[in-house]
């Protein structure tokens, strides 16, 4: 491995096998210039027009800034509201877009970015692979600082020195390329017990910030601080105007041996894509490097998709929200324009202006407060009429019975996955580990979560906060192990306002392992299933006897413990 090297006279090469039918267009790192050196590999993978390529890239070092990255306009789900970013342009290192059959091969490469930027972009692709490289920040967008002292009003904190910051007359503020603040939002992480939780901010309160010596700081306040020597405070803007990945409308991408070693402002995304496989990834700091975070939220976040997305072998440590979230998006009704013209809406703020529904597609009408169909069809047409709604026309008209209820909202059960989560491990997390919200076919196995301080694997459903869409109809989980986590370890908990009957079933949860010394933590909480089997689950040291299982609001449930 090298930092740099500079190349007098050709920075990549193609090199062609008469006898082989693959291309390989090798990539070595120049000074000042990578942005400019993938940018032409790129161009000349999409000359070949779909034939087998390979961007290898020789070990190194690979630099790229938010003032030399491409910039193109994304709306990506969950991420910021108008009011929250007005110009929601990404800054991006690599934009991979309209390619077919592409490898790239790091070769165990550093993608490094300086500044406010989305590290990766995969957009109307097919047949990709992604592998073997790390990605990282020089200066990540979460700036981390050690206690080392606890007085009665005041703190001495340690700044990591990746951790950029200045003090003007007293006042501490954060900054990096293109991003800076003062206050924010926290969590804590403890480094005995491994675990990270929700917090309050040391910018919270704080009077005078005084520079002992470089990255060594007094921090005064008119109170005692509420932290122990060693904790960590991890800080962050709650702006997530970039990602580090978007995987957006492609088909059959797959990422493997990639270590995300920081993921800026919001996680790996992907969105109305198709056959996803994330495998032997990690998502956790660069080991040795001193940082205890590696996200400014989720790691993976799933929105809209459809076929496989398999997620396995995977490390996930030091996320500030889910690791993994799987969902749709209700789309709330907002006018009959006639009896198969709708209007509809985008109602959260941080999730608008894609197209949620194309020619084709199945889609459900659900009562909003009761999360039951009400109707179901096909769209022969969709259209944007804005950043916030979209004009569908459906293949047949809507009965009055269904156009008189005041809440409802549109599912597109097209684009919903079929999901396999297998052999990863999850810690460091404030919240929760796996959100799942798909009818199709879902498998959640052989995992080890540690130390979660919420729900585990939370099911959930809702039309009236997030908006995150759907029901659950085949989901096993299976032979994970559960330790010390926040209750109910597994949730089932749709987000009915009135219950009408189920709205999830077919749910198996058996040969697990939870552990805790927590006598208020339930094993498993669930409500509003239609077939339920809770089977040979192992519960050690859980010290609440007659707590573990919880069940309401449910009907053909099998449960050998109660």
């Amino acid at each position: 491995m090298f930092k740099k090297t500079l190349f007098l006279f050709f920075s990549f090469s193609s090199v062609c096998n008469l006898f082989a039918a693959e291309k390989i267009i090798e990539v070595s790192p120049v000074d000042g210039s990578d942005n400019q050196v993938l940018v032409q590999a790129i161009k000349e993978a999409a000359e070949c027009q779909g034939k087998p390529v390979t961007i290898k890239l020789k070990p190194g070092v690979y630099d790229f800034s938010r003032s030399e990255a491409s910039k193109s306009l994304y709306y990506v789900s969950n991420t910021t509201s108008e009011s929250e970013d007005a110009d929601p342009v990404k800054h991006i290192a690599v934009l991979l877009k309209d390619l077919k059959n592409v490898t790239l091969d790091g070769c165990g490469s550093t993608l490094l970015m300086t500044g406010e930027m989305t590290s990766l972009v995969v957009d109307h692709c097919r047949n990709m692979v992604l592998k073997n490289f790390n990605i990282d920040h020089e200066n990540p967008t979460q700036p981390e600082c050690t206690v080392k002292e606890v007085g009665e009003d005041y703190l001495v904190v340690e700044v990591h020195p990746s951790s950029r910051y200045q003090i003007v007359d007293g006042k501490l503020a954060w900054f990096g390329d293109g991003w800076s603040f003062q206050r924010g939002i926290a969590q804590s992480y403890d480094p005995v017990k491994d675990i990270t939780w929700r917090s309050w901010s040391p910018m919270d309160g704080l009077k005078k910030a005084v520079e002992i010596k470089p990255h060594l700081l007094y921090l005064q306040y008119d109170r005692k601080p509420e932290a122990q020597p060693g904790y960590v405070f991890q800080m962050r803007d709650g702006i997530r105007d970039e990602v580090c990945g978007f995987i957006n409308r492609s088909e059959n991408v797959r990422l493997e041996n990639v270590n995300f070693h920081y993921l800026g402002n919001f996680s790996v995304v992907c969105q109305y894509s198709e056959d996803l496989t994330f495998h032997h990834n990690t998502f956790m700091p660069k080991p040795g490097s001193g940082r205890t975070n590696a996200g400014f939220a989720d790691f993976l976040h799933v929105s809209g998709c459809k076929g496989k997305v398999s997620v396995t072998d995977c490390i996930f440590a030091g996320a500030h929200d889910d690791p993994i979230n799987v969902h749709g998006t209700h789309l709330k009704v907002m006018e009959y324009v006639d009896g198969k013209t709708l209007k509809i809406r985008f109602m959260h703020p941080q999730t608008y202006g894609f197209e949620a529904f194309f020619k084709g597609d199945e889609v459900e009408l659900v009562n909003a407060e009761t999360l039951r169909a009400v109707w179901s069809g096909k769209i022969a047409s969709a259209r944007m009429a804005n950043p916030r709604e979209m004009i569908v026309t459906l293949n047949k008209s809507v009965p009055e019975a269904v156009r008189s209820l005041s809440n409802v909202v549109m599912e597109n059960i097209t684009w919903t996955p079929e999901v396999l989560i297998s052999g990863n491990r999850f810690s460091r997390v404030p919240t929760r580990g796996i959100l799942l919200s798909t009818r199709r076919k879902s498998v959640i196995e052989n995992n080890v979560f540690y130390g979660m301080q919420m729900s585990a694997i939370l099911v959930a459903d809702d039309a009236m906060s997030w908006y995150e869409s759907g029901p659950v109809h085949d989901l096993v989980i299976r032979r994970n192990t559960f330790l010390q986590c926040g209750g109910p370890v597994i949730c089932i908990a749709p987000e009915y306002q009135k219950y009408d009957g189920p709205v999830h079933r077919n749910i198996r949860i058996e040969d697990n392992v939870f552990e805790s010394d927590n006598p208020n933590v339930p094993a498993i909480y669930a409500r509003g299933v239609d077939g339920l089997t809770v089977r040979n689950n192992s519960f050690e040291k859980m010290q609440g006897q007659g707590n573990k299982v919880q069940i309401s609001d449910s009907q053909n449930v099998d449960c050998d413990y109660h």
